[in-house]
């Protein structure tokens, strides 16, 4: 058996400029890390004495004989994608919940791929697990994602991605007294909205004409720069909050599906309670609502937004790990024989008159 554990991610600047038919033209940047919130996924070779030959649990469970008859369609993907053979069980458990804007799509499939190649001892570089995720998701999935979350759920850190025009993404970490950092966490505080939603729906409301918001990415990924410039050079962090505020205002011209009266309504209501910025994670339109205030106005917005939930957090730096590897016997063989043995014995009982 084997269980990889890989992180969800914060973005804080530069979505957007992350799909590949912005930065393929046009380059771009993103300011995100990884959280302390993480999706497990634990795989093994299922034993030939099953009438299944893959077992694959998450919010539903299925039991199927063969992949293409897999419903879940990253684990199908996946599976294809790497030619497996072998009767598999997986199961998947996370932190927080799918639809939510913290990258889990991308998380459960880098960490699928990790399991799975560690499965067949094999190893693979962080570059290589991000890059693979991004193929899956965009080419096998064909889902309106960027390739922000691939990238920081597989490097882990908080980190500044660069998106260039010949296709290639670097990964810098944000060089950084750890003071600095503490002093950054302690100022921002997340809430889960309960509001769920598909967050390749939200972009597929803008990406497909993403050079008519030329002038908005154009302005978020200057803002990337800026921020990188506010933690680097020790300015004040009320500045960070700021531009934060700045960044959202400018997200939700992107589509009128970043956000709702419900969120706006959220939104203004810690403002008032002492807020500086903040934003919606991820695409918009739900998910958690990631907040940026001083040390005297926490309390106050708790208070305003008690009937939400509070998710404490840190930022982690390890990326996607495998944290549980135990060698395991391939059924591969005995699988084939055992399913021989009962093709004939059927065809045996079925020839009995």
């Amino acid at each position: 058996m084997v269980i990889s554990r890989t992180p969800y991610r914060i973005s804080f600047f530069g979505g957007g400029t992350d799909y590949p038919g912005w930065y393929k033209n046009h380059g771009g940047a993103v300011l995100a890390t990884s959280i302390d919130k993480y999706c497990y996924l634990s795989v093994r070779y299922l034993p030939p004495f099953f009438d299944h030959r893959f077992r694959i649990v998450y919010s539903k469970t299925e039991h199927c004989q063969s992949i293409d008859k897999i419903k879940h369609p990253a684990v199908r993907n996946v599976l294809e994608h790497l030619e497996f053979k072998e009767g598999l069980e997986v199961h998947h458990d996370g932190d927080l919940p799918a639809r939510s804007g913290v990258g889990s799509s991308s998380s459960f499939v880098v960490g699928l791929l990790h399991a799975l190649y560690a499965l067949r001892h094999e190893t693979r570089s962080k570059e290589h697990l991000a890059k693979e995720s991004i193929y899956i998701e965009q080419t096998r999935l064909k889902e309106h994602v960027g390739a922000q979350d691939q990238t920081m759920v597989a490097h882990g850190g908080f980190n500044l991605v660069h998106f260039h025009t010949s296709g290639e993404i670097s990964v810098s970490p944000v060089i950084i007294p750890p003071e600095r950092v503490r002093e950054l966490n302690s100022s921002l505080i997340l809430f889960y909205t309960g509001i769920k939603r598909i967050s390749s729906n939200v972009a597929a409301s803008y990406v497909p004409e993403i050079e008519s918001k030329k002038a908005q990415l154009n302005a978020y990924r200057g803002m990337v720069d800026e921020a990188a410039d506010i933690l680097t050079r020790n300015r004040p962090l009320e500045e960070f909050g700021k531009l934060m505020h700045e960044a959202w205002t400018v997200k939700k011209s992107l589509s009128d599906q970043v956000s709702t009266s419900e969120i706006d309504d959220i939104y203004n209501a810690a403002r008032s309670a002492g807020a500086i910025g903040g934003k919606i994670i991820g695409a918009g339109g739900g998910g958690f609502l990631l907040l940026f205030a001083p040390p005297h106005a926490m309390a106050p917005i708790r208070e305003r937004l008690k009937r939400l939930l509070e998710v404490p957090f840190a930022f982690e730096n390890h990326g996607s790990q495998i944290i549980f590897y135990y060698p395991q016997h391939d059924y591969t063989e005995s699988s084939r024989r055992h399913s021989q043995w009962r093709n004939e014995l059927k065809h045996r009982n079925s020839s009995i008159v």
